[in-house]
């Protein structure tokens, strides 16, 4: 085993690629996140919203048809001419054809709004486990996340059926306008003076409600990461007695919050009060010319009551701005879930992993930018297989981001790490993940129960090797004092940190192949239960190699060899008690026990 270079022969800093610009969400081209939303939206349900799109036109086409049919009636019944109980039958049949499609534009939009939304959370959910971790903490906070896949996601999803419907909101007044120009071409004109009016209206509600949307989404999703930081954090509250300060933080933006919210009203409000206000003066003024002209006989009295109804819903262009507010929050909130589905996914390849490999761990100058500076610097370090290092070093080395480039948590900015002569950008992932066992120093449990905690992962091993592992890591003898076993609720457990901590143990013994990483995954356990569990990883845990990063000296003392990390580079790699010669290598463990110390060396 050759000694990794120290700091002399490492590349200097002027050298290192330069870190990336944090991207920023707000700082998105809009379209390259609007995009891929609305149009995988309305693809994901082409067949519904086209069937809606049909029905609201068929219901508008119903709607403009039936005041000419029922002019023509009442013509026809006043004079009592021939044929108006056919035509009283047409008025009929249009009535009940526009219900029933009313109905249909109804059911088909509820199920495609549902669709979208659940298919738009799904592509959400994916496309976040696709991430490298710090790829996500970089943009987004928890609350934020939280908001963008439940509350947008839902404004996101109604925007197939909102874009459907509101052809059909366009179709009924424009319709009706054409026909009342074809009734009375004077009464078209006066409802035609009007429209520009109407039109400006329609046009500053847009213009001034879509900022106004987007900074309401935003605070909400403020209010939400602060309400996570603060469950997260509800024992350390409680034990300081922060409540009502920590009450006043999480609420503090909900002022901002309710100003935007009466800001959107202000200016929905507006468009329909002007909107209101001036599709009434022009349907009576419209009623008052008809009225004129049929006293001098230029309309008939069915002519006129179709003109009227014309009249009626050609000012349904007023309830456009119901559906330009429906459009606008749709499209805010499919930005907002866009700028999660911009960010690259992990790539992966397809090179399966030699199958007599064991676990041969090897990093050729590594370099990991974080926040614009270097933390891991050109590292080069050879893991050989099935051997157990130990990889030490004070605080801000850069132990843990070590420890996640080589089970591929995240990439290096330049460099390579194989596993068995298998670069892990290359390696299937599937493979990858079955190979690689991990154990952190917190640990979150998945599973209905404790037994189900310990077997989640790429595959569920057999109940006599979850209970193996459990052994392995010294959990097997509280959890049979679990009122069910294995078999005992998780959410009801109740469970210190250090049994936590040996439960992501045995899920990480249960799980090991080739390589089994620990990040610090022993801090909580005593030194016997520390003891039995580093025995148990040589002589019980079937795996390759180990890479452990330690904070005790006995950890390092038991490990084949240990990795002496600082500043981000390896200045050594030996066994410990050759090490321990060294001053600067003894100063790491000064934190350790003055008997720890003594029974190392």
């Amino acid at each position: 085993m050759s000694r990794t270079p120290g700091p002399s022969s490492s590349p200097p800093p002027a050298s290192l690629p330069p870190s990336p610009p944090r991207p920023s969400a707000t700082r998105r081209r809009p379209d390259a996140a609007l995009g891929p939303v609305l149009t995988g939206a309305l693809r994901h349900s082409s067949v519904l919203t086209t069937a809606a799109c049909l029905f609201s036109v068929a219901s508008a086409g119903a709607a403009v048809a039936l005041p000419a049919a029922l002019g023509h009636t009442l013509d026809l019944v006043l004079d009592s001419r021939p044929g108006g109980q056919a035509a009283i039958a047409l008025c009929a049949v249009l009535l009940i054809a526009e219900v029933l499609l009313d109905a249909l534009v109804a059911l088909t939009g509820g199920v495609t709004s549902a669709r979208s939304t659940a298919w738009l959370r799904r592509r959400g959910i994916d496309h976040l486990m696709s991430l490298a971790p710090h790829r996500v903490a970089d943009h987004f906070t928890p609350g934020d996340l939280v908001t963008r896949l439940t509350g947008n996601a839902a404004d996101a999803g109604t925007a197939p059926t909102t874009a459907a419907t509101g052809l059909a909101a366009l179709i009924t007044p424009i319709g009706a306008l054409i026909a009342l120009a074809l009734t009375d071409i004077w009464l078209a004109a006066v409802f035609l003076a009007g429209l520009p009016l109407l039109t400006w209206l329609l046009r500053t509600f847009a213009r001034g409600s879509s900022d106004s949307v987007q900074r309401y989404q935003r605070v909400q999703a403020d209010i939400a990461t602060r309400l996570v930081e603060a469950l997260g954090g509800a024992r350390t509250i409680a034990a300081a007695g922060t409540e009502r300060r920590e009450r006043t933080r999480v609420l503090a933006p909900l002022c901002e919050l309710g100003a935007q919210g009466r800001h959107m009203w202000q200016i929905y409000g507006r468009a329909v009060v002007g909107s209101s206000i001036l599709v009434p003066l022009l349907t009576t003024a419209v009623l008052a010319v008809g009225g004129i002209r049929l006293a001098h006989g230029s309309l008939t009295v069915g002519e006129l009551l179709a003109a009227s109804r014309y009249a009626a819903l050609t000012a349904g262009l007023g309830g456009v701005v119901g559906q330009l507010n429906a459009l606008v929050r749709s499209r805010a909130a499919a930005h907002r879930t866009g700028e999660l589905l911009t960010l690259p996914p992990v790539p992966h390849g397809s090179r399966p992993l030699p199958v007599d490999g064991r676990g041969r761990l090897e990093l050729r100058a590594v370099t990991v930018v974080r926040g614009g500076a270097a933390v891991l610097r050109g590292v080069d370090l050879v893991v050989p297989g099935g051997v157990t290092m130990a990889v030490v070093g004070h605080s801000g080395a850069g132990k843990s981001l070590l420890a996640a480039v080589a089970g591929r948590l995240t990439d290096p900015d330049s460099g390579q790490v194989l596993l068995d002569g298998v670069p892990l950008c290359e390696a299937d992932p599937a493979q990858l993940r079955r190979e690689i066992g991990y154990a952190f120093e917190r640990p979150v449990l998945f599973g209905d129960t404790v037994g189900a905690a310990i077997g989640f992962g790429p595959y569920e091993p057999p109940a006599h090797e979850i209970e193996a592992a459990s052994r392995a890591a010294g959990a097997d003898s509280f959890l049979r004092l679990l009122p069910d076993g294995y078999a005992a609720p998780l959410a009801r457990a109740p469970l210190s940190g250090g049994e936590v901590q040996r439960l992501g143990l045995a899920r990480a013994f249960a799980h090991a192949g080739r390589l089994l990483v620990l990040d610090d995954a022993t801090s909580s356990l005593d030194s016997v239960t520390e003891l039995h569990v580093s025995r148990a990883l040589v002589h019980d845990v079937r795996t390759g190699s180990r890479l452990l990063i330690a904070h005790r000296v006995s950890s390092a003392a038991r490990a084949d060899l240990v990795a002496w990390m600082e500043h981000g580079r390896i200045r050594a790699v030996a066994p410990h008690d050759r090490l321990w010669a060294d001053p600067d290598y003894r100063a790491v463990f000064a934190h350790t026990g003055d008997e720890e110390n003594r029974a190392a060396s």
